[in-house]
C-alpha cells in the first residue's frame, strides 16, 4: 500500500512538473526540484525547490523557471543552435540571451500566462546578482542587457526591476549600433534559423562580428560553388577565396574606418555623456568592441581563464536555507559535537586570556613626575637621599585586528572534518569577539558536480579547446566582519546540509576572501585557511592542463604572501598543505583542529617572539 504523502508542497510539484512537459511537449521529460542552481539537460530540468509552506514567491519562481525551460524546449531546436552560435564568448553570450528571449516570447503570444510567471524568474535572478545596484554601464552584463531588450520589444511588458536597470545602461548604445536591425525584429521570431542570422547581425552590428566566426549559410555556398569550379575553372575558386579574404579584412576595417566618419560624431557626444572619461583614460573605447576588454579574472595570474562566470554565485548562508531549517541543521551540529566542546572550551579561554593579557593596561616605574609608588617607599626611609619615585599607567599598544577563517566546503570534507571545522569556527568567533576582534566566517564550494551550467553551455557551443575554470562556483558568507555572532550563529548549521559541499576551487576563493580582507579599515588583518588537500574540480582538469588549478592557487599564494597587507595560514586535514602555504600546520586527525586553529591564532598575537617561532616551528617538524 502507497502511503500517501504529507508535505503539501508535493501535489503543487505534480502539477507543475505535469504542466512542464505539455508546455515543452515532452511527455517523457523529467522533472526535478532541487536546492542546487536550476538546470536543463537534454532529457531533464532541474527547478529550484519548494518548501512545505509554498510562499507565493517559491511558487511563482519555480513556475517561471518551467515555463522558461519548457518554452526554449519547445522552440529551440539544438542543432540549429549549435549550427549558427558564435565561437567568442560575448558574442555566444549575447546570442543565447537573444535566443531565449525569443522562445518566451513565442511563449506569451501563444500563452499570456506565461509573461507573469518568467517575470518572476527574471526579478528573482536580477535582485540575486545585484542588478538594482548596478549604476555604470560597465558592471551590466552586455548579454543580457540585449536579452531583456528582446524581450521588451517584443511583448511590450516592463521589465522586474534591476533587470530594467541592466536594459537601459545599454539601450542607447545597443538601438545607437543595431537600431536598423531590430526593426525586423517582431516578423523573425517563429523561424529559429531566420532569427539565428537576425541576432548574428546584431552581434556584428554591436561591434564582435569577429567572434561570430565562419557563416554556416556561405559555408554551404562555398561548397557548391567550390564543386562547379573544379568542373568548369580551378581559378574561379581561388578568386573567391580572395575575395573572401578581402572581405574577412575588409569586415573590422569598415566597422572602424567607416563608423568614425558617420557615427563616432554620435557616440562621442552621446556616450561621453553617459560614460565620461572613458575615451580619454582608454583609446579603446573608440574601438568598436565596446565595452572595453574585462580586466583579468585573477589578479594573481592574469593568465587564469575562465570559461563563464555568469553562473558564479556570492551568497548569504541564510538564503541558502530557510530559518527553521537552520535551527534545525545547527541543533544536529551542536549533539553531534557535545563531547569536542570541553576540549575546545578551554582552548579558547586560553586564547581569550593572552589576548587580554595584551589589551591589559601597564605601568611606568622610576618616574619624576605621575603617582606616588608606594611600593617603593621602604627605600626613602632606608635612605632619606633617595628621591622619591612616580609611576604612571599607560595602554599597551594591541592594533585594530580582524580575521577571516576560509572553510573548504568540499564533498571529502564531509562528514566529521566538516563538523569539527564549523564548531571550532563558530567557538572561535564567539572568543575573538569578546576581545573586540572582529571575524568573519566564508566558505567556497561549488554550486554543482561535473561543472554544471557552465559545462552545459560549453558543450553546447562546440567544446572549445582548454576553456579555463569550468564550474559554476558558489562562495558562502557565513558571517560577515561587522555582523554580532548572536545573529549569525544558526549559519553554521549550513554546513550540515545534505548536498551543500561539492567541488573545491581554492585560488579563486583565497583571491576572494583577500580582497574582501584589504578593503577592511582594521590595522592588522589574518586569514586562516582550512582545507583538506588540493583544489579538484573533475570538469575543469578534464578539458585543461592537469596542475590548472594547482598553478593558480600557488600564484595566489604567492600574491597574498608578496603583498603582505594579510597574514597568511593555514590548516590541512589530513592532507600535507605546506607544500602551499609558507605558515602552515598539517594535522592527521580531525580531533587536533581545535588546538591547532587556536594555538596558530595566539601564536600571531603572542609578542614573544620566541613563543612564535617555536609554534611556527611545528610545521617544519609536520
Amino acid at each position: 500500500m502507497t502511503r500517501k504523502s504529507d508535505n503539501p508542497a508535493d501535489p503543487f510539484k505534480k502539477a507543475l512538473s505535469e504542466a512542464t512537459r505539455v508546455l515543452a511537449d515532452d511527455p517523457e521529460l523529467g522533472v526535478t526540484f532541487s536546492v542546487d542552481p536550476p538546470g536543463q539537460t537534454s532529457d531533464t530540468v532541474r527547478l529550484p525547490q519548494v518548501s512545505r509552506r509554498m510562499s507565493r514567491d517559491e511558487v511563482l519562481l519555480a513556475r517561471g523557471t518551467a515555463d522558461s525551460f519548457a518554452l526554449r524546449r519547445r522552440h529551440c531546436d539544438p542543432a540549429v543552435f549549435a549550427r549558427y552560435a558564435p565561437q567568442g564568448e560575448q558574442a555566444r553570450a549575447i546570442f543565447e540571451a537573444m535566443d531565449r528571449a525569443r522562445c518566451e516570447a513565442l511563449g506569451a503570444r501563444d500563452m499570456p500566462g506565461t509573461a507573469g510567471n518568467i517575470d518572476a524568474r527574471i526579478g528573482n535572478e536580477a535582485m540575486h546578482r545585484g542588478y538594482d545596484q548596478i549604476r555604470e554601464r560597465a558592471d551590466a552584463p552586455l548579454a543580457e542587457a540585449a536579452g531583456y531588450l528582446v524581450r521588451h520589444l517584443t511583448g511590450g511588458r516592463p521589465l522586474p526591476q534591476g533587470a530594467d536597470r541592466v536594459m537601459e545602461l545599454w539601450r542607447d548604445f545597443i538601438e545607437e549600433k543595431a537600431g536598423t536591425t531590430l526593426e525586423g525584429l517582431g516578423d523573425k521570431l517563429d523561424d529559429q534559423a531566420e532569427f539565428a542570422r537576425f541576432a548574428r547581425q546584431v552581434i556584428d552590428d554591436l561591434g564582435y562580428g569577429d567572434q561570430l566566426g565562419d557563416d554556416p549559410d556561405l559555408e554551404d555556398e562555398d561548397q557548391e560553388d567550390t564543386s562547379e569550379a573544379d568542373e568548369d575553372s580551378p581559378d574561379n575558386a581561388g578568386q573567391e577565396e580572395e575575395d573572401n579574404a578581402e572581405d574577412a579584412e575588409a569586415a573590422p576595417e569598415e566597422s572602424q574606418q567607416e563608423t568614425q566618419d558617420d557615427a563616432q560624431a554620435q557616440v562621442t557626444t552621446q556616450d561621453a555623456d553617459a560614460d565620461p572619461g572613458e575615451e580619454i583614460e582608454s583609446p579603446e573605447g573608440e574601438a568598436p568592441q565596446d565595452p572595453p576588454p574585462p580586466a583579468p579574472i585573477s589578479e594573481a595570474d592574469p593568465d587564469y581563464r575562465v570559461y563563464l562566470t555568469d553562473f558564479d554565485e556570492e551568497i548569504r548562508a541564510e538564503d541558502l536555507a530557510e530559518p527553521a531549517e537552520l535551527e534545525r541543521l545547527r541543533s544536529y551540529l551542536d549533539k553531534q559535537l557535545e563531547p569536542l566542546k570541553g576540549a575546545v572550551g578551554r582552548l579558547a579561554n586560553k586564547l581569550m586570556r593572552r589576548l587580554q593579557a595584551q589589551q591589559n593596561r601597564s605601568w611606568e616605574f622610576d618616574l619624576d613626575e605621575g603617582i606616588l609608588d608606594a611600593g617603593r617607599l621602604a627605600r626613602v626611609v632606608a635612605n632619606p637621599t633617595t628621591p622619591l619615585s612616580f609611576k604612571q599607567e599607560r595602554d599597551m599598544e594591541f592594533k585594530d585586528t580582524v580575521v577571516t577563517l576560509l572553510i573548504d566546503n568540499s564533498g571529502s570534507m564531509r562528514g566529521r572534518p566538516i563538523s569539527i571545522a564549523a564548531i571550532c569556527a563558530d567557538v572561535l568567533a564567539r572568543t575573538l569577539e569578546r576581545c573586540d576582534v572582529k571575524v568573519e566566517i566564508l566558505g567556497f564550494t561549488t554550486r554543482a558536480w561535473k561543472g554544471g551550467q557552465s559545462r552545459e553551455t560549453w558543450l553546447n557551443a562546440g567544446r572549445a579547446q582548454q576553456p579555463g575554470r569550468l564550474n559554476d562556483l558558489r562562495h558562502i558568507i557565513y558571517k560577515s566582519a561587522d555582523a554580532p555572532w548572536r545573529r549569525t550563529r544558526p549559519n553554521l548549521g549550513l554546513m550540515m546540509k545534505e548536498g551543500l559541499l561539492k567541488e573545491n576551487i581554492d585560488g579563486e576563493a583565497l583571491e576572494w576572501a583577500h580582497r574582501r580582507l584589504v578593503t577592511r579599515p582594521e590595522a592588522r588583518k589574518i586569514l586562516m585557511v582550512i582545507s583538506d588537500g588540493a583544489p579538484v574540480d573533475d570538469s575543469t582538469l578534464s578539458v585543461n592542463p592537469a596542475n590548472y588549478l594547482e598553478k593558480h592557487l600557488r600564484d595566489v599564494i604567492a600574491m597574498v604572501e608578496r603583498r603582505r597587507l594579510v597574514e597568511l595560514l593555514a590548516i590541512g586535514i589530513g592532507h600535507d598543505v605546506t607544500r602551499y602555504y609558507e605558515r602552515a600546520v598539517t594535522i592527521t586527525d580531525v580531533e587536533q583542529l581545535a588546538g591547532a586553529m587556536t594555538e596558530q591564532l595566539a601564536v600571531l598575537f603572542d609578542t614573544d617572539a620566541r613563543a612564535r617561532a617555536r609554534v611556527l616551528g611545528i610545521r617544519k617538524a609536520g
